[in-house]
């Protein structure tokens, strides 16, 4: 089973990715709403926090959140078109106390904004997470190096009033919101996700409180239609704040693996997606925080049991729209016609 669900993602990840390579969906947009800046590159500089949080929750015992201890990054990047490569390092000055039990991790997000769609593909690899002692009384300061996280999961919306909204505007500082605008979003999303450990997932000293005790590992699989809004208000000409939010009713799959037997189980459950940004933008700079935000639910088959992932990634940005000389636009010539009207 686990054979042919990861085929069925390969697949679907790589449609999404001819889809998204390949759509030619044209502007129309209204000019008097926003604005696109052709053939402009926007060299940013910028900060970023990402993460991706386990969640375990039982009746009448405290709620586990295992979280890894991540890096506060530093870095540039820059976007012509939808093209967009950004590079980040977690430096020492910005991380003082992390020298010890560190994460070990490999985290993809990218988020794809056209015109008329919204995609996210997610590829997160995860080792080493602790228990902080505020949330989980009486577990404190608990660390497992040995617990890992795999999280692959992408989705796609479509952006029914495009001609007028712009998520780029707030969330990749190559557009101009003018004015306040809303829009409704239909799409699909699907995850796959791996939590696992050598020995229980759940602390020892605690263990028996559990209906799910000696847990070592949950294959988890949701796919799912969903709908959602998003909206940006436009003060005093360039300040913005943009709030959205997606939700999907999610058909789940999760299969929990004991110490000496394993269980299936099927439901149906919510999965939330929030972005929110907020800064100015002008016609030449841009000053902005944004927050995508992913909350994954799912319930394996004990009873009063449920398990969910906090995926997310936290970045504040500053930005620069210019247009290169002949030599740079001859070099970036073949992205023009990849992102033709993009």
């Amino acid at each position: 089973m686990a054979n042919f669900f990861g085929r069925l993602i390969f697949w679907i990840v790589l449609s999404l990715f001819t889809l998204v390579a390949k759509a030619q969906n044209g502007r129309g947009n209204d000019s008097a709403y926003y604005i696109y800046f052709p053939n402009s590159i926007t060299a940013r500089l910028y900060t970023s926090q990402k993460y991706s949080r386990f969640n375990l929750k039982a009746k009448n015992a405290p709620t586990l959140h295992y979280l890894p201890n991540t890096t506060f990054n530093l870095g540039i990047g820059a976007t012509y078109h939808n093209f967009s490569l950004n590079l980040a390092y977690g430096f020492g000055f910005l991380n003082p106390g992390k020298k010890t039990n560190k994460s070990r991790y490999l985290d993809l997000q990218t988020h794809f904004y056209q015109p008329k769609w919204v995609t996210d593909v997610y590829g997160q690899l995860y080792k080493g997470f602790h228990l902080p002692g505020s949330f989980n009384e009486p577990v404190k300061n608990y660390y497992r190096k040995d617990l890992q996280l795999y999280l692959f999961g992408l989705s796609r919306y479509y952006i029914f009033n495009s001609e007028k909204f712009s998520y780029r505007a707030s969330f990749k500082q190559n557009e101009l919101q003018k004015k306040s605008a809303g829009t409704l979003l239909a799409g699909l999303e699907l995850y796959y996700g791996i939590v696992k450990a050598d020995s229980n997932l759940i602390p020892k000293s605690v263990n028996e409180k559990y209906p799910q005790k000696n847990l070592t590992k949950i294959n988890y699989l949701s796919i799912g239609p969903g709908i959602g809004y998003a909206y940006t208000q436009i003060m005093a000409r360039h300040f913005f704040i943009t709030g959205s939010i997606t939700g999907n009713l999610a058909f789940s799959f999760a299969n929990e693996h004991l110490k000496y037997n394993s269980s299936a189980h099927f439901s149906l459950n919510p999965v939330t997606r929030f972005r929110i940004a907020t800064g100015c933008n002008t016609n030449s700079w841009n000053v902005s925080a944004n927050w995508v935000f992913d909350n994954l639910l799912f319930a394996g088959e004990k009873s009063n049991t449920a398990y969910w992932f906090n995926t997310g990634n936290l970045r504040v940005a500053i930005a620069k729209r210019f247009y290169g000389g002949s030599k740079l636009k001859k070099l970036l010539k073949p992205l023009d016609k990849i992102f033709k009207d993009e």
